[in-house]
């Protein structure tokens, strides 16, 4: 294995306390309002400032505006060594051309007419293309982010034959490199721990370790993160019609854990420490699947709630982390059938119906992205290394980022293509690009710079 990496031998595993460590108070006491108040005040004051300019105002997401960047910064880098590996972009190596594969969800025709809401820079792009991801690992690493976070859609599936390439490709950029494991098969459950020593050998063993993600605690200690999408969810739902019925997908937690339990039998003491996280906010149900905490993806999840998930996890005893995103801009079914419950995800951040033919329109789009994408760093920040929540005890702290380039759903960060570099026919299929494509990234960039 890569010398940077402490591992132990087997049966050394050792609860080593963070370099900095606090004593967690009582949280019952405290509104939401009241706490975050209080830890905007202390996010200054723990780290070497007053509380000047620390009080927290009325409102919403400008209520963070005061958050001292540059101090929450250097706490990080004093309790960890590269500070690039602690932000994960979100990655989809699902796209394909010749034959289109992805832009054509839902009944689209590329490759001008796309399975997203807006034209992406490199256009109906292939993911096993080099240059392309060779483009994908540049933005990335400029922006200040050092890893991916891998859809990995089981054994010789497409998305797993484009990784050896990707990571290639992203140890030349010093990006490094984990996985997602996707609801790919009806019994992916069994195979869990098959799937996940596979990875680990396949694309970190085997290759010596070079661009293999390892999270680093503040203890020094390091080992790798999985995250498991689809791990929760309810055995029925009460459609549209008020009828019960069966989620597809379901699995009882029980027989999580008995999986996890016997992937940990299987691992060992390899590693100092092996990460397991689930999509979801329900620490609950986690906590009963075996798994180690919560990692929530999805953009609708209101990040006024996120307080009441962390508080939970940390009673639980689990890590957290929640998804910096720019909103939701998914794309729309142009045939549903009749008998189905489906209805559209609106644009997010919820605002009144956005005329996308009007240019203001469209930068009013991107004001509310930027304003989300801001929110939504500073809110992981705040929570993350709060010393009243349980990362903190634990030494953890990873920030997900929703999405590099999940153009379907809209929340992606890779640019998009310039409304002015646009051709007539893509203008008129009413695309939501706006005047500055890359905008999502280069705000990003400037506010990961700030810290």
């Amino acid at each position: 294995m890569n010398s940077n990496v402490r591992l132990v031998e087997e049966g050394a595993l050792g609860g080593h306390r963070p370099r900095t460590c606090w004593v967690r108070s009582s949280l019952t006491s405290s509104t939401r309002r009241e706490f975050l108040s209080t830890s905007l005040a202390l996010a200054g004051a723990a780290l070497g400032g007053g509380s000047a300019g620390a009080r927290e105002p009325e409102g919403t997401a400008e209520r963070l505006s005061a958050f001292p960047w540059r101090r929450v910064g250097d706490q990080l880098r004093s309790w960890f060594d590269d500070l690039r590996r602690h932000f994960v972009f979100e990655y989809y190596p699902w796209y394909g051309a010749e034959p289109f594969r992805h832009w054509t969800q839902w009944g689209r025709t590329p490759p001008i007419d796309l399975a997203a809401n807006s034209m992406p820079w490199l256009g109906a792009y292939d993911s096993r293309s080099r240059s392309v991801v060779e483009q994908h690992a540049r933005w990335i690493a400029e922006c200040g982010v050092g890893v991916i976070n891998v859809s990995w859609w089981g054994q010789g599936s497409f998305s797993d034959r484009a990784v050896p390439m990707i990571m290639d490709v992203m140890n030349d950029h010093d990006i490094h490199v984990t996985f997602h494991l996707e609801p790919y098969a009806a019994d992916r459950v069994e195979r869990f721990p098959e799937d996940v020593l596979y990875l680990l050998r396949e694309y970190g063993e085997k290759r010596r370790w070079d661009s293999f993600f390892f999270n680093e605690r503040a203890d020094g200690s390091k080992g790798p993160v999985f995250k498991v999408f689809r791990t929760t969810l309810p055995e029925q739902i009460e459609n549209c019609r008020g009828v019960l019925q069966p989620v597809p997908g379901y699995v009882p937690d029980g027989d999580w854990r008995r999986q996890v339990e016997r992937l940990r039998q299987m691992v060992g003491g390899v590693f100092e420490h092996l990460t397991l996280l689930s999509d979801t906010w329900d620490a609950g149900r986690v906590d009963q699947a075996g798994l180690d905490g919560i990692s929530v993806y999805d953009p609708a999840e209101n990040p006024t709630r996120w307080l009441d998930h962390a508080m939970v996890a940390s009673r639980l005893g689990q890590v957290f982390s929640f998804a910096v995103n720019p909103g939701l801009d998914e794309i729309e079914r142009r045939e549903v059938d009749p008998r189905e419950c489906y209805r559209p995800r609106p644009f997010l951040p919820l605002t009144d119906d956005l005329a996308w033919s009007r240019w203001e329109e469209r930068e009013r789009a991107r004001a509310l992205a930027e304003q989300r994408t801001e929110d939504t760093l500073r809110r992981n920040l705040l929570l993350q290394t709060h010393p009243w929540l349980g990362n903190v005890e634990q030494g953890f702290f990873l920030v997900f980022i929703t999405s590099f380039n999940e153009w379907h759903e809209g929340h992606q960060y890779e640019p998009m293509r310039d409304y002015a570099e646009m051709t007539a026919a893509e203008r008129a299929l009413g695309y939501h690009n706006p005047a500055d494509g890359a905008y999502r990234l280069r705000q990003l960039a400037d506010l990961l710079a700030r810290l």
